[in-house]
């Protein structure tokens, strides 16, 4: 080992990096590998020490209320690392095995913490006789560069359920699964959920082809974080099962969310609500008279999002007198009826929008023209967009990137793209030329 690969691992990381240059690359993986051995290494010093001295507290550690406590308080540890800490060595006071496979820095603190909280709580049907053997498994899971949390956690569940018992395992056991829906201030909406593992397994299932990364038509990959992928494949997974599943009296008809909006106020649409209205009404305006729509549950949707909704729904209209109160009703229709959706597909072939690869199943008949405003629903007021393309499109006026369709001489749609972009604004065609 070179002096300068010695100091980089044993010595301090002050004026380090600007060091680092006159290293070779498996010189830098080597310091990588052994700063990482180190860490173990002091993890459990560490560990061994904090015990010790909670068998023998002294004035400081008992003024501390416990030595994890007195830990966080002489070092940058948070208060649960400290206690974390002196946890684990308490813990691996009664099983050598794993103290000894940790002390020799072949098991990570996270994978020794979870070894012992199994054989501190070993299945009901467990003899005693087996925990060696379970022991064994464990530590190989968690042994060497191999090791994941995934494989460990694999194993646990795994003996928990070969020493089956009377009792239902906490991954099997529905009756903790809890879901949580609340919305926020600003009016989105928080999910929280704990599930039994066939649930987790259905739903992750069902995500598995939503959320994979998805490269643009050039080769660009997927700019998505996977958290934003997740809610991505939620949302479409949410919207597929309203669109097909048998839901009750709604069943199969779009949206399937109840959206409430005065007719006028959708088809005079202001860039701002707070803007004067169209008849010059100033003050005295109340909540009720803004323009927005409202959804049952969570309130007040913007009449942009209303209006992009609108297009491919089914539509009832009710009537109402000047308080409010309902004359009469209309029968509900589709303004975009089954036949002309296959017309669509085999002209569009999927989103219309140049560049865009998404299939019928994910798209939206988007109105060129609202409906209104007036605009027919008709094939050549009509255009397939995914629910991407379509939100572009129904952004209000005086955003950069506002994009136009028209439909050319060839009855197909054609996309005029923004200044921003392209300053002759050239037509540009619909993407179908890739498509079969």
């Amino acid at each position: 080992m070179s002096v300068l690969l010695s100091d980089v691992v044993s010595g301090s990381a002050v004026g380090l990096r600007g060091r680092l240059w006159r290293l070779s690359a498996s010189e830098l993986h080597t310091a990588a590998i052994e700063a990482s051995a180190e860490i173990l290494r002091l993890e459990a010093v560490r560990v061994a020490v904090v015990d010790e001295l909670s068998l023998r507290p002294d004035d400081q550690v008992i003024a501390s209320r416990g030595v994890g406590a007195w830990l966080a308080a002489n070092t940058m540890l948070q208060i649960r690392d400290g206690k974390k800490i002196a946890a684990l060595g308490a813990a691996l006071r009664p099983f050598p095995a794993v103290a000894a496979r940790f002390d020799g820095g072949d098991c990570s603190f996270d994978h020794a913490v979870l070894i012992v909280a199994f054989c501190e709580s070993p299945p009901k049907g467990m003899p005693d006789e087996a925990l060696p053997r379970c022991i064994d498994l464990l530590l190989a899971a968690a042994s060497g560069v191999e090791a994941t949390t995934t494989k460990v956690r694999n194993v646990i569940a795994t003996l928990e359920r070969v020493f089956e018992s009377d009792e239902i395992p906490p991954a099997e056991d529905i009756d903790r699964n809890e879901l949580r829906i609340a919305s926020t201030l600003n009016g989105r909406v928080v999910v929280r959920g704990d599930f039994d593992a066939l649930t987790g397994e259905m739903l992750l299932s069902a995500l598995s082809n939503l959320t994979m990364p998805t490269p643009a038509p050039d080769g660009t990959p997927d700019s998505r974080s996977a958290a934003k992928r997740t809610a991505d494949g939620f949302t479409e997974l949410i919207r597929r099962y309203l669109d097909c599943a048998k839901t009750g009296v709604d069943g199969g008809q779009r949206p399937h969310v109840n959206v409430h909006i005065n007719a006028r106020d959708l088809a005079e649409h202001r860039d701002c609500a707070a803007a004067p209205s169209p008849d010059g009404g100033g003050g005295g305006a109340t909540v009720s008279d803004l323009d927005v729509g409202h959804m049952p549950w969570l309130g007040p949707l913007s009449v942009s999002q209303t209006r992009l909704l609108g297009c491919d729904c089914f539509l009832s209209t009710v009537l109402l007198d000047d308080h409010g109160a309902p004359l009469d009703a209309k029968p509900g229709k589709r303004l975009v009826s089954a036949e002309q959706r296959v017309a669509l597909i085999a002209r569009d072939k999927g989103c219309a929008f140049p560049g865009c690869t998404c299939v019928p199943a994910w798209t939206d008949a988007h109105h060129i023209r609202h409906w209104a405003n007036g605009g027919p629903t008709v094939m050549n007021n009509l255009v397939l967009l995914c629910r991407s393309h379509h939100r572009l499109m129904h952004r209000k006026s005086g955003f950069v990137g506002k994009w136009m369709i028209r439909i050319g001489v060839d009855n197909k749609p054609w996309f005029i793209p923004p200044p921003s972009i392209d300053p002759q604004q050239h037509p540009r065609p619909a993407n179908t030329t890739f498509k079969t």
